[in-house]
């Protein structure tokens, strides 16, 4: 029997800010509604989320897991108020912070998900990245309807690095993506803490900080450890600076918000995108 279910955000949260260029294989965010496809053990089910105009996210899913999907994967119970009156007064954040409240980054279903996007990103445009995430889901995933289920780590194991780099995905990150699914217990992740978690993936061959980033944010949810040396972070420190920057060097940006340098890195990209960061006259002209 469909379950109705009602939820109500820990916390400023808008589901049309945060679903903004959200949508991928799995799940997609159209006018503020949620939609995916998830798995319940040997089956898929669909799950459905809207937002109210109090705030309230209202789902219909097919059991409780979707139920329980939807508060985990739009970040329903992390509230970031602190992070808001914290640095309410950033000389970078300021302005975002006032326009931008609601925005949570939105999480992947697996682990598995979330390590493919950080090793399918890196060092190419977001557009061919999330194109290759796509092509690899639907070949290696159930679907119900238009969406899939979100990769496993034994689904994504199971293929040779050559199957996956037919998809569009580097040998050497098609290598390092196989490799990390079958020697690491991924979900297993979620028990750790953050540090711990940064240490054990940057000791990985493929793996970097950008990387870690990803899979901290999108697929364990932490805020600690964000986008660092992210193409739009470069950019947007040479555009604070005036000169060339390198990725490494961008790093300074995110070192004054400490354990919410993940959350920052969200809205530092997402202010820079919106002309919301306060930059010199020359660069913002």
């Amino acid at each position: 029997m469909p379950i109705h279910a009602e939820l109500r955000p820990q916390g400023p949260y808008s589901l049309r800010v945060s679903g903004r260029f959200a949508s991928d294989a799995t799940r997609v965010v159209v006018d503020g509604t949620y939609r995916a496809t998830i798995r319940v053990e040997d089956r898929v089910e669909r799950v459905q989320a809207a937002q109210r105009a109090d705030g309230t996210i209202v789902i219909a899913a097919d059991s409780e897991v979707g139920v329980d999907h939807v508060r985990f994967a739009l970040g329903l119970d992390d509230d970031h108020s602190e992070f808001l009156r914290r640095f309410a007064n950033d000389p970078l954040l300021r302005e975002t912070l006032q326009s931008i409240r609601g925005l949570r980054p939105m999480r992947t279903a697996t682990v598995a998900q979330s390590l493919l996007r950080a090793v399918a990103g890196q060092l190419i445009l977001a557009k061919e990245a999330r194109r290759i995430e796509r092509r690899i889901i639907r070949a290696t995933t159930p679907a119900l309807g238009d969406l899939h289920a979100a990769p496993t780590a034994q689904e994504l194991g199971r293929y040779a690095p050559a199957q996956l780099a037919r998809y569009g995905l580097g040998a050497r990150r098609a290598s390092a993506l196989v490799r990390l699914c079958r020697s690491l217990d991924l979900e297993g992740l979620k028990q750790q803490p953050s540090a711990a978690v940064a240490l054990r993936l940057n000791r990985e061959r493929g793996l970097g900080p950008w990387s870690v980033g990803v899979i901290c944010l999108e697929g364990l949810g932490r805020y600690e450890y964000g986008l660092a040396r992210d193409l739009g972070m470069a950019k947007l420190a040479s555009a604070l600076w005036g000169r060339w920057v390198e990725a490494e060097e961008s790093d300074a940006l995110l070192a004054p918000y400490g354990e919410w340098a993940g959350l920052a890195s969200v809205y530092l990209l997402a202010g820079f995108h919106a002309g919301l960061i306060p930059l010199p006259d020359a660069a913002a002209a």
